[in-house]
């Protein structure tokens, strides 16, 4: 007895007629779902995936933050990163290429490794941002940085320190990052996204400031007050720790969260390299320490810049 064709409802068709009625009915169904979910028809809806990458080009902080706001606005439920090993985990909706295609233009040689479709009852849900709460912590981060932004910079003219101007700009960078995020606040993935953009390019800018500034210094051959350098040093490093606390709670928020984290971050790094040359300028009596950790400084402001940059 020949078996009847089996359609998608599990049944065995009587005729040719009826199974391609069926295979119509499930189509519309699927579109309509498709609809009503607010998604593109023209993709395997309802599917989701996990997937391992291979990045070999991933090996510290900065490349883990840069992949999180390449994939802000993907259809990506959960990351989990492993540095150590290179490796980078997805669970996201669609194919595993769309998301490789997001890594490629990083250059960090992004490769899938496997791709696996989930059961439903494994899909987690995708964290919600509280807003009001992203907001407070930014205007918290906004005061921070521009009250710093002052005291950084008078200290840094009247001790001729180019690595502290050099700071100060960065300070001034990060509170129009935090004002620009503040903006982005409650906004789509796309005008987050923008925000973000819009940040590095200030960076950008400031950081080629600092870089004319430390060439002045270095033209005119100032030497700096140590001590001066030192004491306010600390007290930015303290101002930045606090910043870097209050904005890592939020760091897998949206793309202007992430971008904040970043110069954050940076921040940091920068205020112990201050401290270490104020120390050294004190130690030898040469400026050499400042100017270079006043170039170090603006490097480190434009390559975060550029990495904001980067981002399509």
């Amino acid at each position: 007895m020949p078996i009847k064709p089996a359609c998608s409802r599990g049944c065995h068709c009587s005729t040719a007629k009826t199974l391609k009625r069926h295979v119509e009915l499930d189509q519309a169904l699927a579109a309509d779902v498709a609809a009503a979910l607010g998604t593109e028809a023209a993709a395997p809806k309802g599917i989701w995936r996990r997937s391992v990458f291979r990045i070999p080009g991933m090996d510290c902080p900065s490349e883990e933050q840069m992949i999180r706001l390449r994939l802000a606005d993907a259809p990506v439920s959960a990351l989990r990163f492993d540095l150590p090993g290179r490796t980078l985990t997805v669970d996201h909706g669609g194919e595993a290429e769309a998301i490789l295609s997001r890594l490629l233009p990083l250059g960090y040689g992004a490769v899938l490794a496997q791709s696996d479709a989930l059961q439903s009852a494994e899909v987690p849900a995708a964290p919600l941002a509280n807003d009001a709460d992203e907001a407070r912590v930014l205007w918290v981060l906004l005061a921070i940085n521009a009250m710093m932004f002052v005291v950084e910079l008078g200290t840094g003219l009247w001790a001729r320190s180019a690595g502290l101007v050099a700071d100060a700009m960065d300070m001034f960078a990060d509170a129009a990052v935090y004002g620009v995020a503040l903006y982005a606040v409650g906004c789509s993935a796309r005008h987050k996204l923008g925000a973000a953009r819009l940040a590095g390019v200030l960076q950008l800018l400031l950081a080629l400031a600092a870089l004319g500034e430390t060439a002045r210094r270095m033209l005119t051959g100032a030497a700096p007050e140590p001590l001066g350098m030192v004491s306010i040093a600390v007290l930015a490093l303290a101002a930045n720790v606090v910043c870097l606390w209050l904005i890592s709670r939020h760091r897998d928020g949206g793309v202007h969260m992430k971008a904040s984290y970043i110069f954050s971050a940076n921040d940091v790094i920068a205020n112990l390299g201050v401290i270490a040359a104020g120390v050294l300028v004190g130690w030898i009596g040469s400026p050499w320490p400042d100017w270079i950790i006043g170039v170090a400084i603006a490097a480190v402001v434009l390559a975060g810049a550029l990495r904001i940059l980067r981002l399509r």
